[in-house]
């Protein structure tokens, strides 16, 4: 059981720092979508550090939730059309 939450919290924290990667503002600045995109960036930027200060106390349970909680954030911006993101990554729903 341990194996298995450790390597699902290693898998989210890859795929939530790789979606920050290539996920590009799509909104322009000093918008309100633009504002929106920030916010949603900032969000998942901070859920990914959060989940590594989780990790690093050995706190895989809110470490991959805060994963988890990070890539929603980024994801539910990709579909609102807030990123743009390469169309043969399969990092995103549809």
């Amino acid at each position: 059981m341990a194996a298995d939450l450790e390597e699902k919290t290693d898998r989210y924290e890859r795929m939530l720092a790789d979606a920050l990667a290539v996920a590009d503002v799509a909104a322009p600045p000093e918008t309100p979508l633009g504002d929106a995109a920030a916010d949603c960036q900032e969000m998942a930027v901070s859920y990914l550090d959060d989940g590594r200060h989780f990790r690093a106390e050995g706190d895989l349970v809110n470490a991959l939730a805060a994963f988890s909680y990070g890539y929603g954030w980024l994801d539910a911006g990709v579909r609102m059309g807030l990123f743009a993101v390469p169309e043969d990554t399969d990092l995103f729903t549809s």
